[in-house]
C-alpha cells in the first residue's frame, strides 16, 4: 500500500491506540468507578494539554467527536431570521455546507457564497472575496482554516478580524488544522473554532474539540441535552458541563489527546515544529514533481500549502469521474490517495498528503502511475 492520504481520516499510532485500550479495560472493568471517580480528572487533563498546544485557555474549550459535530453545535444553537445572511466560501466542505443550507431552510436566513478563485495567487484574494459579500445583514460567517478539497490554507486570523470590524461572528472549521499548522486561537480570535485531532494530530478516530469565546459561552449548547442543563455544581461553567457529559460513551479519545501530542512530538529531535517542517517540504516536493510530471502549473502559492497539496489533473484525464479514478489508482496500483471533482476548470484534482511515514519514493511511483494513465 502507498497511503497519501493522511488528511482524510488520519492514522494513530500504536503506542496511542494501546494507551486507549488500556484506558478502555480500566472503564469496563469497573464502569462506576470510572465514570463517577475517574472520568472528569481524565478528561480536565486531556483538556488542560490540548488547550496549551492550540493556544487556548482551558475554560473555553469542549471536547466533541468530529469538527462537523462542532460546527453544528454552533448552528444549531444560534438564532437566525429571514433578515439574516450567513456568509461562506465555495471551498467550505460539504458536510458543512449542508449543516448551513439545513439551518437556512429551517429559518429562512439567506445563504451567501464568496467565490474564492482556484487556482489563486495569494491569500489576499481570500480575503478580498470574503469581505466583497458582507452586507449589513451579514449574521455569520463559516470559514475553513485549511480548506479540504483544495487544501488551501486561508488566512483565518485577518478574515477574522476584518469580519469583526464589521460586526460579524465567524465561525472556523479548523478541521485539518491542528498539527498541521502551529495554532493559536488567542491570536486567531475567531468567535467561534472546532477542530479535529484524529487527522494531524493522530489521536485516536472522535476525538475533536470546539473553541467558543467566553463571552459567547451562554448561547451554544450541545447537540444533545443531558444533565449538565440543571447541575447544581459552581465549578465549572454551564457550558463545560453540558458538553462534558451529554449521554454514557467512550471518551478514551478524548483523554488519549495528550499521549498523542506527546508521541509524535518526541519523533524527531525539533518536536512539532521540525516535524510540521518536515510534513510541509516533503508535500512541496511531491507536488513539485506531480506538476513536472503531469505537465500542469501549481495551482496556488506554497505559502498557501501545509501538510496537502492538490495537483490539478490534465485535461485529457478531467472528464474522467473523479471515483474512477480513485479505485484505479487503488485497485490497480495499492495506491490510496484523494481524488476529487471540482465545481469548474481543472475539473478533476488529485490531494496529496504528508505525514512522517511518507517518502519521496511514493509521489515518484504516484507520478509515474499517472503519466501511465495519461497515455494509456
Amino acid at each position: 500500500m502507498t497511503f497519501l492520504n493522511h488528511g482524510s481520516f488520519g492514522a494513530c499510532p500504536k503506542q496511542v491506540l494501546e494507551f486507549q485500550q488500556r484506558l478502555r479495560s480500566q472503564l469496563e472493568h469497573e464502569p462506576l468507578r470510572f465514570f463517577v471517580r475517574e472520568w472528569e480528572p481524565l478528561l480536565d487533563d486531556a483538556r488542560s494539554k490540548l488547550a496549551a498546544f492550540v493556544g487556548a485557555d482551558v475554560q473555553d474549550l469542549v471536547f466533541v467527536p468530529n469538527a462537523t459535530t462542532g460546527v453544528n453545535s454552533v448552528l444549531r444553537s444560534l438564532t437566525f431570521s429571514p433578515e439574516d445572511e450567513i456568509l461562506t466560501t465555495n471551498h467550505e466542505y460539504n458536510a458543512c455546507r449542508n449543516a448551513l443550507d439545513f439551518i437556512a431552510s429551517r429559518t429562512g436566513a439567506r445563504m451567501v457564497v464568496a467565490k474564492v478563485p482556484f487556482p489563486i495567487d495569494s491569500p489576499q484574494q481570500v480575503i478580498a472575496a470574503v469581505i466583497e459579500r458582507v452586507s449589513p445583514k451579514t449574521r455569520l460567517a463559516l470559514l475553513d482554516h485549511v480548506t479540504s478539497q483544495t487544501g488551501l490554507i486561508f488566512p483565518i486570523q485577518e478574515l477574522a478580524k476584518e469580519l469583526q470590524q464589521r460586526g460579524v461572528d465567524t465561525l472556523v472549521d479548523g478541521a485539518h488544522a491542528p498539527g498541521m499548522i502551529s495554532l493559536d486561537l488567542r491570536e486567531i480570535d475567531a468567535t467561534y473554532y472546532t477542530g479535529n485531532c484524529h487527522k494531524w494530530l493522530c489521536a485516536p478516530k472522535g476525538a475533536a474539540f470546539l473553541y467558543v469565546r467566553r463571552d459567547k459561552h451562554s448561547e451554544i449548547r450541545p447537540l444533545t441535552i443531558s444533565h449538565g442543563t440543571n447541575s447544581p455544581r459552581t465549578d465549572k461553567s454551564r457550558f463545560q458541563l453540558e458538553f462534558d457529559w451529554t449521554g454514557t460513551d467512550d471518551p478514551t479519545a478524548y483523554m488519549c489527546v495528550p499521549e498523542a501530542i506527546a508521541f509524535m512530538g518526541s519523533l524527531l529531535p525539533g518536536g512539532w515544529i521540525e516535524l510540521r517542517q518536515q510534513n510541509h517540504q516533503l508535500v512541496l516536493q511531491g507536488r513539485r514533481l506531480l506538476c513536472e510530471a503531469l505537465e500542469v502549473q501549481p495551482p496556488c502559492p506554497e505559502e498557501m500549502i501545509g501538510s496537502m497539496a492538490v495537483v490539478p489533473m490534465p485535461a485529457t484525464l478531467e472528464n474522467r469521474d473523479f471515483m474512477s479514478v480513485h479505485d484505479e489508482l487503488f485497485d490497480k496500483f495499492g495506491i490510496q490517495v484523494q481524488v476529487m471533482p471540482w465545481q469548474e476548470k481543472p475539473r478533476l484534482l488529485v490531494r496529496i498528503s504528508a505525514q512522517i511515514y511518507n517518502t519521496f519514493e511514493q509521489y515518484e511511483y504516484l507520478a509515474k502511475v499517472l503519466k501511465g494513465l495519461l497515455s494509456g
